[in-house]
This record gives structure tokens, sequence and C-alpha cells, in this order.
């Protein structure tokens, strides 16, 4: 084993010297291909983001433009049937005809209500500053005059700007009396637009930019408004195209700067939708990943830098630490062990007391037990003798010798049961015999039969033609079937027709049920608890159960318990059942 605190010689440290070197060098390129890969990624990535979130806004817009354009182009047609506005041309009285135009226009939002008379005369209008102009020659008058239906105009004034309209003429008695003329506001899109990082053109069929957030692209072309002001040589567009990063090529150059463009069709006479979005927001985004990872890149190089020169200091702070570790470990061991002879002394104590307690708890729970299993042979007997001294009051001797011949039962039964009480702690020597749980629960119905007759407890018996046969103790198979009875019995004191039921079956197991109508069970996690009782003082000492679950785990079977669907409790006994060819072997 090689010593740590031995000093590295020249050859050792040379080719650790090197191995670092070279680490370093493969951690510098695998970081250098990672921040190509990341770069084209997420160029590819954020670009695709970008033209999605473009292609949505175009959506957006065109559907905001259609909207306007449709909700106006009806209002023509409306206000050429309105009465009022027909009987003003008749009468040429307009004193209330531009108040009404102004209350039409605050529910539809137009750029302006105008109506004009038949010599082209403004006599209302919603901009009261323009009564009385005259309109003989606007386009939007003459082809209104001319047509049957509603007419649609893109005008451009003197300063650039270009305004939509819708006119129809107004009919009197099927003579042209006068114009309505709605300007459809779309400029309120092109104030929408300018707020956001994207430029939007609108052109229509001609190809005549007639919407734009440049306000210096009104009326040309996209080509030649794209063209406008070029930065001033091609070597600074390029140095601005390739600082980009993007894997992408520009679609088109704004002021010199590479842009996408998006464009989408209005449906709305051949006019079509463009936006150039800026790869500003791209190259910050993926600017900011790289700048992460070159964070924590030259974090892990400064760490790798640090460890390879405090290397010896580190070593050196570790032996001493060790030492001073194993020196407290010795103490904490010392006093371990101290404390552990002063718990081993205790619980040598412990376990004497123990033992003790142990020995009076059994001889308790033995006196218990006597006098439980021993009650109900006394108080048979008890009945069994007041039923012969009537007998021979009333000279009936021989009825009198069977009641006595019953006595003589139950006090071999009193025997047998102190015999196995007697042996409780050594059931391991007790021999099995096959039990018929039919003959098992019929003497067991015969020892309960003064309570049976005292009580009137309404008792129904089921159980197969063919014999159920177990293998075990006869004696206490009966024993477990008279607590469960005795049990069943207290639990419809206070019941009206009380009712027993007694199902036995044979399947894979023999299950012998007791169901009652009683008041139920009321805490079944302590029910087969030693001295659990839910009897008032002095008729019981709870033990019925916990001794018959002990006689049924002896002989292989369990009991368990429920209450039952339709109220009382029901206990189940299930005991191994002995096959046939054992049967017919025996």
């Amino acid at each position: 084993m090689t010593d740590n605190n031995t000093p590295a010689t020249p050859e050792k440290a040379h080719t650790i010297g090197w191995r670092a070197r070279a680490a370093l060098l493969i951690l510098v390129g695998i970081f250098i291909v990672i921040i190509l890969v990341t770069n084209s990624l997420l160029t590819d990535r954020f670009t695709e983001n970008t033209r999605n979130r473009a292609e949505l806004r175009l959506a957006l817009y065109s559907g905001n433009l259609l909207s306007e354009l449709r909700q106006n182009a009806i209002v023509p047609q409306l206000l050429a049937r309105d009465p009022t506005l027909i009987s003003a041309l008749s009468t040429s009285d307009y004193s209330q005809s531009t108040q009404r135009l102004i209350s039409f226009n605050e529910e539809i939002g137009a750029a302006s209500l105008s109506l004009l008379d038949k010599d082209g005369r403004t006599v209302a209008s919603t901009e009261r500053n323009s009564l009385g102009e005259i309109h003989r020659q606007s386009p939007y008058y003459i082809e209104a005059i001319r047509s049957k239906d509603t007419i649609f105009k893109v005008l451009q004034d003197e300063t650039g700007l270009f305004r939509f309209f819708y006119s129809r003429a107004i009919k009197s008695q099927n003579t042209p009396a006068g114009v309505i003329v709605v300007e459809v506001d779309l400029q309120k899109y092109e104030r929408a637009w300018a707020g956001i990082s994207d430029a939007v053109v609108v052109t229509d069929s001609e190809g005549r930019v007639i919407l734009a957030t440049e306000p210096r692209w009104r009326g040309l072309t996209e080509t030649d408004a794209l063209a406008r002001e070029p930065v001033s040589s091609a070597i600074q567009r390029a140095i601005q195209a390739t600082a980009d990063w993007s894997s992408l090529p520009p679609d088109a150059y704004v002021e010199g700067q590479g842009v996408m463009r998006i464009e989408g069709r209005v449906a709305f006479r051949g006019w079509r939708i463009a936006s150039f979005t800026t790869f500003a927001s791209i190259r910050e985004k993926v600017n900011g990943v790289l700048a992460l990872e070159i964070m924590v890149f030259a974090i892990l190089l400064a760490a790798a830098f640090y460890l390879l020169n405090r290397k010896i200091t580190v070593r050196m702070a570790l032996f001493q630490r060790e030492s001073a570790e194993l020196r407290a470990l010795n103490a904490r061991l010392q006093r371990e062990i101290a404390e552990r002879q002063r718990v081993q002394e205790t619980l040598a104590v412990a376990e004497q007391t123990l033992a003790q307690s142990s020995k009076l708890a059994a001889l308790g729970e033995m006196s218990a037990a006597v006098s439980h299993e021993l009650n109900q042979p006394l108080a048979a007997m008890k009945i069994y003798l007041s039923g012969a001294k009537l007998l021979m009051e009333r000279n009936r001797p021989e009825e009198a010798i069977s009641s006595f011949q019953r006595i003589d039962d139950l006090i071999e039964r009193m025997g047998a049961i102190t015999k196995q009480l007697k042996s409780y702690a050594r059931r391991a020597g007790d021999a099995f015999v096959p039990v018929n749980m039919g003959d098992a629960l019929s003497s067991a119905l015969a020892m309960m039969e003064p309570q049976l007759r005292q009580r009137k407890v309404n008792i129904t018996r089921s159980e197969p033609d063919e014999p159920v046969i177990v293998m075990g103790d006869r004696l206490r198979i009966e024993q477990v079937i008279i607590n469960l009875l005795r049990n069943a019995m207290d639990a419809t004191q206070v019941t009206r027709d009380a009712e027993v039921d007694i199902l036995l079956a044979a399947g894979e197991t023999a299950v012998l049920t007791v169901r009652d109508n009683g008041h139920g069970i009321e805490d079944i996690d302590n029910l087969f608890e030693p001295f659990y009782t839910t009897k008032q003082p002095g008729d019981g000492v709870g033990l019925g159960l916990a001794i018959s679950s002990g006689i049924v785990n002896d002989l292989g079977g369990r009991l368990t318990a429920r209450d039952a669907a339709q109220g009382g409790a029901v206990f189940e006994m299930q005991l191994p059942i002995l096959p046939e060819e054992t049967q017919a072997a025996e």
C-alpha cells in the first residue's frame, strides 16, 4: 500500500502536470463544440418561434382590417334608406342632419360620415368644418351617382396619406337626391402597428403601399420602399448581416438590417399584408444562453486551476483533519463502551423484574380463564338442579334422573376443562382426532339449551347433508361454539325478536358462521384482546373471545368478526377440512 504522505517524485509530478494540461485542453475543446452546437440549435429554434409569432400577428392584423372594412361596408346601404336623411334632401332642411350623422357615428366608429346633395355639396357631416365643400369631381361621388350599389374608393391626399371611402346614392322616387359617404378609419391600425418592433405594410391589388408603419413608404411598391435610404456601403451591410450569426439568411433588408419577411393575404380586393421582423430578439435570447454557458465554463476552469494549485495544501489539511477525527473517534468509542456496560447492568435488572411480572400476569390470566370457562357449566348445573328439584316435587323421578345425568356430564366436562387449562402452556402435545362439526354443534346447543329456553331466542340452524369433518379436539371446538353462542345471546339481550343464525358450510375449509341481530361490534380492533369486554362489571371478564381465538389458531384455523349488513354481528370460525381420502383411510 502506498503511503499518501510520501512526496511525489519529479517524474510523477511531470506526468500529473501533463495529464492536467491535456484534461484542460480537452475541456476547452468540448466547451467550444458545445458553444457552436448550442448556437446553431437555439438560433434555429428561436427563429422558428419568432416566425410563428409573426405569422400569428399578421393573421390578427389581416382579420382586424377585414372586420373594419366589412363593418363599414353595410353603413351606406343602411343610411341610404334612412327616411330622415331622404326627407332632408327632398326639403333641403339639414338642421338636424349633422346631429343625426354624429349619433350614428358614435355607434359605428367610422372616420367620418358625410351627406352630399345632388350637386355634390356637403350638407351634413360629422366633421363640421367640411360643411359646404363641393365634391362634384370626387370619384366616390361620380361613381355613386352612376351606380346602384355601394362604391369603395381609395384616395391619396396631398400629405401622402391614403383615405378609404364607401359611398352610395340616396334616391327619392327613383331619382338620385344625394350621396352618403362613409370614410373608414384604417389609420388607427397604422398607429397601433407603429408601437411594436415589426414593420408592417399593406398593398393593394396593384402592389402599391396603402398602409405602412413607415410613412415614407406610402404610394410606393414594396421593392421601392425597402430600397429607400440603403446603408452607405456594401461592406457595412455585409458586416451587419454576418453579425447576426443566423443560420438562416435574411428575407429582406430594412435600413440595412437583415429582417425576416412574412406575407399574408387580406381577403378584400386583392390586398396583401407583409411584416418585417428583426433578428435582434433572436440574437439576444441566443446570446443570453451562450453567456450563461461561458460563465459556467469560466467558473469550472477557475475551479480546476484552483484545485490544481491547492492540491498539496488540501492534502496536508486532510491528513491533519483525519488525525484529529481519529483521536475524537477513539475518545467517543471509549465513552460508548462505558455507557454500554452501564446499560447491560441495567438491562439485567430489568429482565429479572420482567420475568417476575410475567409470572404474576400468567397466574392472573390462568385464574381468570378457569373462572370464565367453569362459569357456563356451573350455570347450566344450577338450572338442571332447579329443574330436578321441581320434578322430584311433582313425583317425576325418571325425568329428574335425566337431569342428574346431565349434571354428571357437566361435572365431567368441568374436569376436562380443568385438565385442559392445566396443560394450556404445553399444547404442542395435544392429540387431534377427526371431529364431526355437526355433532360438536349439536352438543354445544344441548349444553346451551337451558339458557336458550329461558331467553326465548329464535335459533336458525343450517348445515349440509354430508358430515363436515375436521381434525381437532372436540371439547375445545365445542368450547369455541359455546362462547360464540353466549356472545350472540348477550348481544341480543335488549333486542326484540332476538335471532341467532348458525350456518355450517364445507368447501376448501369448514366454516361455521354465527350471526345475531344485536347491537353490533363497538371496537373490532380490540375485540380479541384479553380482558376486553362491553359487559357490566360482574357479567364477564373479557376472556371468551381471546381464548376462542387462541383455540382456533392452535387448530390451524382462523376466527374473524364483522358487522352484518342488516345490523348485528357475524363471527366466522374457519378450520382446515379433513380430505375425504383421509377420512376413508381412518
